[in-house]
Parts: C-alpha cells; sequence; structure tokens
C-alpha cells in the first residue's frame, strides 16, 4: 500500500524484464532522495560479499572480527591504554579511553588517530561515544590477518611511546 509513495528510482519488473521506474510509473513518488541511485553500489557490493561468504562464511567473518577486536583489546590494554568499558569483551570493536594520555601529555584522541596514518593505518573514529572522554572505537574487519594486528599493535606502542617520551 506504500509502494506508490516510494522515492524513484527503483527497479521493476515487468515480465522477464526490468527497467527503472519514473514519475510516469509513480504519480505520487516523494521523488528522489539523493543523487541518482543513491548508495545502490554500496548496497550492491554489500549484498554480494553476503551472498558469496554464504550463511556458514557470515558466521566464520562475525568470528574472525570478535577475535581480531579481543585480540587487539588484549595487546592494547597490555601496553598501557585504557578500555572504555573495563572488564567488557569486545563484540566486533571496543573503545579506548585516552583520557589519562591526553592530561599526562597533551596528546589527544586526535593526536593518536592523525599519527596512526603516518603508520599507514586508516585513522580510526575519534571522539564517539561522546561520553568517552578521549576515545578511539577501534574495529578490526574480519579480513585483517594477525600480522597486520601485530603491525598496529607495534605502531600503537610507539605511538605511545613518542607521547610519554617526547608530546
Amino acid at each position: 500500500r506504500l509502494q506508490p509513495f516510494l522515492h524513484i528510482p527503483y527497479v521493476l519488473r515487468e515480465g522477464e524484464a526490468y527497467r527503472w521506474a519514473d514519475r510516469a510509473d509513480c504519480p505520487q513518488t516523494i521523488g528522489r532522495l539523493s543523487a541518482f541511485m543513491g548508495n545502490a553500489g554500496v548496497l550492491l557490493r554489500a549484498y554480494v560479499y553476503a551472498r558469496l561468504l554464504g550463511a556458514e562464511g557470515m558466521a566464520r567473518v562475525g568470528a574472525y572480527a570478535t577475535l581480531s577486536a579481543n585480540y587487539l583489546l588484549a595487546r592494547l590494554t597490555a601496553l598501557g591504554y585504557e578500555p572504555a568499558y573495563p572488564g567488557r569483551r569486545a563484540s566486533h570493536e571496543f573503545t579506548l579511553s585516552l583520557k589519562e594520555l591526553t592530561t599526562r601529555t597533551g596528546i589527544t584522541a586526535l593526536d593518536v588517530a592523525k599519527r596512526l596514518l603516518d603508520h599507514d593505518f586508516h585513522a580510526p573514529t575519534v571522539y564517539f561515544p561522546q561520553l568517552v572522554p578521549e576515545c578511539l572505537l577501534i574495529e578490526p574487519t574480519e579480513t585483517e590477518s594477525k600480522q597486520d594486528l601485530d603491525r598496529f599493535v607495534a605502531a600503537m606502542a610507539s605511538i605511545r611511546d613518542e607521547a610519554i617520551q617526547a608530546p
């Protein structure tokens, strides 16, 4: 019953053929929501990835992502980084609070994130969630190798040492 109001374009099936629906097909449409095709490419890639993995593969990559996050959490905690939620295991991501490091050295979460770029790592999300002071949201993907995780730990160790020794 809501189909007449859908945004356009969307795909219509006519027999064995497909085409884009337009205003002539949907006179009550709310129109376009964003640029042509919106995030269709992102959705298609996600769909294809999920289909290629299948149910067993989806469970496996979820387990790998969880294992990677917990491994990093343990290693970074051992280096002196503070988990924002101590005692809680990571699901596929975890949050560190750099408040102590910032108070001690003046080096902020943003500084650490930018320094990670110098070590060839994509900067993690900073300052989210907002209730955690000076936080880094770290989310290793399911495809990261142990070597890459260890390289990330080494980079974080180097950055912490730099912050303490020569802020």
